[in-house]
Formats: structure tokens, sequence, C-alpha cells
């Protein structure tokens, strides 16, 4: 009769096998790793702009010494004061402007039919596939040709119409019920009324989605104002910490690096107030 021999033959090497929990163990740590290595390249560069806007090099010694002075500096080198007023101006009628925009049309894609919707719509879309760096001398001498250049309508009136946020807000409003339209039509409510009433409030989410973006983008749009803006009492934030640099270059790094911890609080504020907003705007759409 035939025996059946158990566990590994004399003479035969069998490697040790990894358990579930050392796996998992292993697992883990790669994550982590992973993780760490995406902070540093996350954080390293903001934590270095930190580390130099506060500890600038003295002329004389060349040593770094803690302070405040490079902050200082900025304030007198530049009008700091004016240059946030013009981006608060521009970014925040933008990014009034986007919402509203994108909620109508969004709105009109998403629960009203007309003829060549799809088509109109697919157009808009294509927009998004044109770089700016394409349309920009159009729309410079479009906006020459109104006499509007060198002034913040430049960068107002093109930025208002957005295709990504009237994208975002149709899926939002088809994620709506179509009966929340149709009772308020039986009530006796048109178009607007149904809009405003009904509709709008529902998508206040999707609509802190646009709002906060638009504001971020254009908080640190650099491009546009170097081609629309001439004069240095319409410069925004980042155009105008340019100057910092000096004739070619030889401003000092902690100055403008200063300025640049500067231009970050607010974007910072807005992003921590609209925090919550966002990814709530955000759950509301991948649930719906």
């Amino acid at each position: 009769m035939a025996t059946t021999l158990s566990g590994p033959l004399p003479g035969v090497h069998t490697p040790p096998t990894r358990t579930r929990r050392e796996r998992g163990a292993l697992g883990s740590a790669a994550k982590v790793a992973v993780m760490v290595v995406a902070a540093f390249l996350t954080l390293g560069p903001v934590v270095w702009t930190l580390f130099t806007a506060l500890t600038p090099l003295e002329a004389g010694t060349g040593e770094r010494s803690f302070g405040l002075g490079a902050f200082a500096d900025v304030f007198v080198q530049v009008d700091m004061w004016l240059l946030v007023w013009n981006s608060a101006l521009v970014t925040g009628l933008c990014a009034a402007g986007q919402m509203i925009t994108a909620a109508m049309a969004g709105y009109v894609f998403a629960k009203m039919e007309f003829r060549g919707k799809g088509l109109l719509f697919g157009l808009v879309l294509a927009t998004m596939m044109v770089p700016m760096q394409v349309t920009i001398v159009p729309v410079f001498l479009l906006i020459r040709g109104m006499g509007l250049a060198d002034t913040l309508l430049a960068l107002i009136i093109p930025a208002i119409p957005t295709a990504f946020g009237t994208f975002l807000m149709r899926q939002y409003f088809l994620g709506l019920p179509h009966e929340l339209g149709e009772a308020a039509a039986l009530d006796g409510a048109g178009p607007f009324r149904t809009f405003f009433s009904i509709f709008a409030p529902l998508a206040a989410p999707g609509l802190a989605i646009v709002g906060i973006l638009a504001f971020n983008y254009h908080w640190n749009e650099f491009f546009r104002p170097l081609i629309m803006l001439i004069s240095e009492q319409n410069f925004t934030v980042p155009l105008g910490l340019v100057t910092l640099q000096g004739n070619l270059g030889t401003g000092s790094v902690a100055t403008v690096l200063a300025g640049v911890v500067l231009s970050m609080i607010p974007a910072l504020v807005v992003f921590i107030l609209g925090n919550k907003p966002l990814r709530e705007g955000l759950t509301a759409g991948s649930n719906k």
C-alpha cells in the first residue's frame, strides 16, 4: 500500500513563506513611504519659501537672521494694498460672473429642450480644448477695439463665460429631479421663477465648487494680466510681485518670497472657509 509523505523532503530547502500579516505590514510601510515622499514634494517648496522669507541674508555679513524685515520691504517697494485690491476686485467679479453664467447655462442645457442643444453644448465643450495662448491675441484685439485695454475690465469680461463651469453645473442639474420643474409649471411658475426659486438653491453646493475654483485660478493668474495690463496702478498681485525681482533679477530673494507668502494668505483663507462647501459639493455630485 502506497504511503503519502507530508512535509518537506529530506535535503530539499524550501524558502520561508511570508504570513498575511507580514505582507500587510510591508504594504502599509510602502504606502506610508509613498505618502511621505508626496508630502515632501508638496510641502518642501512651501517650507523653503517660509524659511527664506523669515531668515533673509544680511547685506554686510551674509548671514541669515530671523525677522520680518523682508515682509516690511515688500510694502516699501510695491503698493501691496493696491495690488490686493485689484486682485480681489478682478477675482471676486470673475468668480461671481462665472457662478451666474454657469448656473444659467447649465440649467438650460440640462432641463430645457430646444433644437441644436446637443450641437451647441458640444461647441461649448470644444472651447475647453483650445489653449489660452491661441485665443489671447484675438481677445486682446477685441478688448482694444472696445477701448478697454489696460483696464481691469479687460481681465473680467473675457473670464465671465466658463465652459468647465457650464459642464459642471449641467451635470449637477441633471441629477436633480425633473418632477420639481413640472410641479412648479403646474403651479404657474415660469422658467425663470422655477430656476431662481427651486433649482438654483438646490444647486448651491455645485455653485460653491465653481466659485472656489474660479477664485483660486484668477487670484494666481499671471499670463492674461501680463498681456492686458501696462499701468502699474492696474497690476494684480502676481504681476506686481514680479517688480520685486528688480532689474535683471538683482532684487532680494527673501523679499520676493515674502511677497509670495503674503499673496498666499487670501487664497488660504478662502480654501479654509470653502473647504466644507467644496467637500459637500463634490460628495453630493458623486452621489447623484
